[in-house]
């Protein structure tokens, strides 16, 4: 069996000097692709389509997200800000319709469109949540999961993919990585303070906050001291290693059921940088 290499296939594809040079990308989803890897790589008959399966779907899931990193402000007048933001939107139409390509020419026309179901269920989700954080009908707990759920769609389209002895677990188990690695993000969100709107310290904040504290955190320009205060009264970055913390001891248990010890095996080889995260002193500390 071939080991597992889909961020180097992925490379062919996004490594363009035009991108590089002037925009960034989101990060690779990489614990989402070596666990579609790792499941359809035990499977009987698409062992042999693991990596054309898995590196289609990334590579969408690229798209998606570069797509979300473009700015919806219009009033960006400056040269490199313009180009950036054009360039996320045409390498995000670029990554999406790579798969297309590759899937055509395999002759998997019938996955072209489960995943195009897939991508159509993404961001009727995604209008879902931004609809709810616009309103600021948006809970802590629902910014999570419903997070987690955006992220998942496209992978767990391959559920009817599964061989029987693991139909059953591979969306839990893909609900319980993808929540640790949204987790993970927030907590580093948390400690630099970067994007703090966007976050689950936000939306548990202004659940609980004083009319002046919701008033600072709505503000255009907000006073970084005063802020950062407030995420301590709240106890955010702790909360976030607790959180995290029970999630995988959750897949933790979770893989133990596994009939197949070697996938249990893998996947939680695939887990470790969670642990790794969750034992250094300062998760040590909070949890």
């Amino acid at each position: 069996m071939n080991s597992y290499r889909i961020p180097e296939m992925a490379q062919k594809y996004m490594e363009y000097d035009m991108i590089t040079k002037h925009t960034d990308l989101p990060h690779f989803p990489d614990y989402r692709a070596r666990l579609l890897y790792a499941f359809l790589s035990k499977h009987s008959t698409f062992s042999n389509y693991s990596e054309l399966f898995t590196l289609v779907t990334t590579l969408v899931q690229m798209g998606l997200d570069t797509h979300d990193m473009v700015s919806i402000n219009n009033n960006v007048k400056e040269m490199r800000a313009s180009r950036s933001r054009q360039l996320k939107v045409l390498a995000g139409d670029y990554f999406s319709g790579r798969f297309y390509y590759l899937l055509s020419h395999a002759g998997h026309i019938q996955l072209i469109g489960i995943i195009s179901n897939a991508i159509c269920e993404a961001n009727r989700l995604k209008m879902n949540l931004y609809q709810l954080m616009k309103q600021l009908k948006m809970s802590a707990d629902d910014y999570i999961k419903q997070t987690v759920e955006v992220k998942t769609q496209l992978f767990m389209a391959f559920a009817g993919f599964m061989e029987e002895s693991v139909h059953g677990v591979w969306p839990e188990i893909l609900r319980l990585f993808t929540q640790c690695e949204v987790l993970m993000q927030e907590i580093n969100r948390s400690e630099t303070a970067q994007q703090y709107r966007d976050g689950w310290g936000y939306w548990h904040i202004m659940q609980q906050a004083s009319k002046e504290e919701k008033k600072h955190l709505q503000a255009e320009e907000t006073d970084p001291s005063k802020l950062r205060s407030i995420w301590l009264k709240y106890k955010i970055t702790p909360q976030l290693y607790q959180m995290l913390n029970a999630s995988m001891k959750q897949l933790q248990d979770k893989l133990q059921t596994l009939d197949s010890k070697e996938l249990g095996k893998e996947l939680l080889q695939i887990g470790e940088p969670f642990m790794r995260y969750l034992s250094t002193p300062k998760a040590m500390e909070e949890i």
